[in-house]
């Protein structure tokens, strides 16, 4: 296991170290400059450019930027009082995360309870239900549910407040999260639900599921300890990606609840071409994502020991 473990670790620092390069040469292939102020003239913005090293060939801005974000520093933003892109992305990564974690809980604890039920009771009425629910979430763009949660759990009924507007310090923060969340799971919810539907019906109709029934274990037990454990590999699968993404924010969902995190960030430091935020925004989502992927090939190791021994050779 320990094999196993150490060459993905590998694996990932040499995926985080290609991410890097790449991103930071994507993003000086962008249209336009940071300093776009009509104000300034040529030697304002030859200064700008001075001071913050742009002046530089690319390959010693390359070199000087490698080695500040292998120090845990990612450069200073040109939009933001010249604050340090860290402690920018530090203050907004708390509510991306906190709606990120919500929803993935919630929509893999609904999705698997969905996926079996229907497997358990295919061809009936359950089962039709619980596929409606799940293209039905698939199908349906992450913005219109949000839109329609606004409408009616937040100004029509008033169940909840509609936009974000606690501080992270308030008792009643949460509070403020439950409508982003909501819309959030929805897809996490369809995606586990159809492929635990599909992967449970499979297993359970596998020999050895067979000869547990046949020794007289109890359905629960069959299912719990059998056929749901073998089940899962597909679907932690999935959760991967889902995971990284939902941690590091929805870009159109935080715009919909106004909220201050990963995705409103990145948006904006597009729209000023803040080069630096993009490319920590970048970073850390990738982090994240590699991060994730590492912690899935692990749990396939305990889940299934072919996988590890596959994979220590």
């Amino acid at each position: 296991m320990f094999r196993y473990v150490m060459k993905r670790i590998m694996y990932m620092f040499i995926t985080l170290f290609v991410v890097i390069s790449v991103t930071f040469f994507l993003v000086r292939l962008l249209p336009g400059t940071p300093f776009n102020d009509q104000k300034l003239g040529p030697k304002a913005i030859a200064r700008l450019e001075a001071t913050y090293g742009l002046d530089k060939p690319i390959p010693v801005q390359y070199a000087k930027y490698l080695t500040g974000v292998f120090k845990g520093e990612l450069g200073t933003s040109f939009k933001n009082a010249n604050q340090k892109v860290e402690d920018i992305i530090g203050g907004r990564i708390g509510p991306s995360s906190m709606l990120g974690i919500q929803s993935l809980v919630f929509g893999s604890i609904v999705g698997l309870v969905l996926g079996i039920v229907a497997a358990l009771n295919r061809n009936t009425i359950w089962d039709y239900l619980c596929t409606i629910i799940a293209v039905l979430g698939v199908s349906v763009p992450a913005f219109v549910i949000a839109a329609l949660l606004q409408l009616y759990l937040g100004m029509r009924f008033k169940f909840v407040p509609i936009t974000w507007g606690v501080p992270l310090g308030s008792d009643f923060r949460y509070v403020w999260t439950i409508l982003p969340s909501l819309a959030m799971s929805v897809w996490t919810i369809s995606s586990v639900a159809r492929f635990t539907r599909t992967e449970l019906v499979e297993v359970l109709n596998a020999d050895y599921i067979v000869t547990a029934k046949a020794k007289g274990l109890s359905k629960a037990t069959v299912i719990m300890k059998h056929a749901l454990r073998n089940a899962l590999i597909p679907v932690i699968t999935i959760l991967g990606p889902l995971a990284a993404a939902l941690l590091t924010g929805s870009l159109v969902v935080e715009r919909v609840f106004a909220v201050p995190g990963m995705g409103d960030l990145l948006v904006s430091a597009i729209n000023t071409n803040d080069l630096f935020v993009i490319s920590g925004v970048a970073i850390v989502y990738s982090a994240f994502y590699i991060a994730v992927i590492l912690l899935v090939d692990i749990l396939y190791g305990v889940i299934d020991p072919r996988i590890r021994l596959a994979g220590g050779k």
